[in-house]
């Protein structure tokens, strides 16, 4: 049985249901209901049908129409779920997701730069290209945290997590079902200080992480519920053994340095920090835990308390016209793209951040040689003629 540990950055407050709405402003009343509760309680009213984000824009026209607030209800949260290698976050997540009717994101990962709309994996080029331009993902790291592609692999990860949490918010208000996240760009600079205090990384790729985080992360918004599952060093430890990954059993990366790093990390900086503008529980979870307890502490959780103008917590959520929400739902939507643009910045500092052109070339020769990448993403050799020129020239043909 998990048990809930009482710190300064856990609040836990006493049930009450319903509340006034500040005038002008929307705010999402009620607390979240866990399924026994939702069973218990009179159906509630008809809302709008999910929006097709996924294939059709939300265009302003659209917006004069289609309110995004009517779709939200006391369940339509961003829940991030924390905690240390090997904690049982996915497992618990998908459960918690469950019990709350939420949809449940898995950890980000490397999958979203290597797997490529047309079934290739580029991962399978690793043994025809140059090692400074090969792939390079967790299993990797894991095996060789010192290798020079160690910080763009966290650099990498940042964007995964990045990229992910737009689609989050583009499910919550285009459908309104709350999501559940493990792990959050948050919280991803504290893999970034455990590398760096490990000299897995150098000081001037971890300044240039900062100036991308800082480039993009006010551009979301924070999630309204963290729960961290604390497990001390030498427990996790034990759970890295017992689930018996040979790349983390054999690899160099989670010492016990690494991992109590990573511990202090969590809860001297990123707890401390997203506890302003979010609730936060905190768990022990040495032993695993029960989700049902869980639950019970969230639905006494009071989301709709913090109304005034100057208080952080919910600042994000707390939008004053329909327009502003209406704006948001637009920018996730359809403009991921432009978001994602932010981390374009150039910076030379870190030489391990910088592929040298003959390289580049070797690499993109073999990877755009293959007959996969011949034609364009939805086009074959079946497609011809003027108005559907969609044969990629070859690479050489570029030089």
């Amino acid at each position: 049985m998990a048990t809930l540990v009482k710190t300064a950055v856990v609040k836990i407050i006493s049930p009450s249901h319903g509340g006034k709405i500040a005038a002008c402003t929307f705010v999402q009343n009620r607390n979240i209901a866990g399924k026994a509760l939702r069973e218990s309680l009179p159906p509630p009213p008809p809302k709008p049908a999910p929006f097709d984000y996924v294939n059709k824009d939300y265009t302003w026209f659209r917006s004069l129409f289609d309110r995004t607030t009517h779709r939200l209800d006391e369940n339509s949260k961003v829940v991030v779920v924390e905690g240390p290698v090997a904690a049982g976050k996915t497992q618990f997540a998908a459960a918690l997701a469950d019990d709350l009717g939420m949809k449940h994101f898995q950890e980000a990962n490397m999958d979203i730069h290597y797997k490529r709309p047309n079934g290739c994996d580029l991962r399978m080029f690793n043994d025809q290209i140059p090692e400074d331009t090969r792939t390079f993902d967790h299993v990797d790291f894991n095996l060789n945290p010192n290798h020079r592609l160690a910080a763009n692999y966290q650099i990498m990860m940042y964007i995964a997590r990045y990229n992910q949490y737009i689609d989050a918010l583009a499910h919550l208000l285009n459908t309104g079902q709350g999501v559940v996240l493990e792990r959050s760009p948050y919280s991803d600079f504290v893999f970034l200080e455990a590398m760096f205090s490990q000299k897995y990384i150098s000081k001037a790729a971890r300044s240039i992480y900062y100036e991308l985080r800082h480039n993009t992360i006010e551009e979301l918004m924070r999630p309204h519920l963290v729960i961290y599952l604390d497990m001390p060093v030498k427990s996790v430890s034990e759970a890295i053994k017992k689930r018996s990954c040979d790349y983390e059993v054999k690899g160099k990366a989670l010492t016990t340095k690494y991992l109590t790093e990573l511990e202090t990390q969590y809860k001297t900086k990123y707890l401390r920090d997203i506890s302003t503008h979010a609730e936060l529980l905190v768990y022990d979870w040495t032993g695993g835990g029960d989700v049902e307890v869980v639950v019970e502490d969230i639905e006494r959780l009071e989301f709709d308390k913090y109304r005034e103008r100057e208080d952080p917590k919910m600042k994000d959520w707390r939008l004053p016209r329909e327009v502003d929400w209406a704006d948001q739902r637009m920018i996730y939507t359809n403009s991921k793209h432009f978001l994602m643009n932010l981390f374009l910045i150039p910076n030379t500092n870190a030489p391990e951040l910088v592929t040298s052109a003959e390289d580049a070339y070797e690499r993109d020769k073999v990877i755009y040689g293959h007959p996969a990448f011949e034609y364009e993403v939805g086009y074959t050799s079946k497609d011809s003629g003027i108005l559907t020129k969609n044969k990629v020239p070859k690479y050489t043909e570029y030089v």
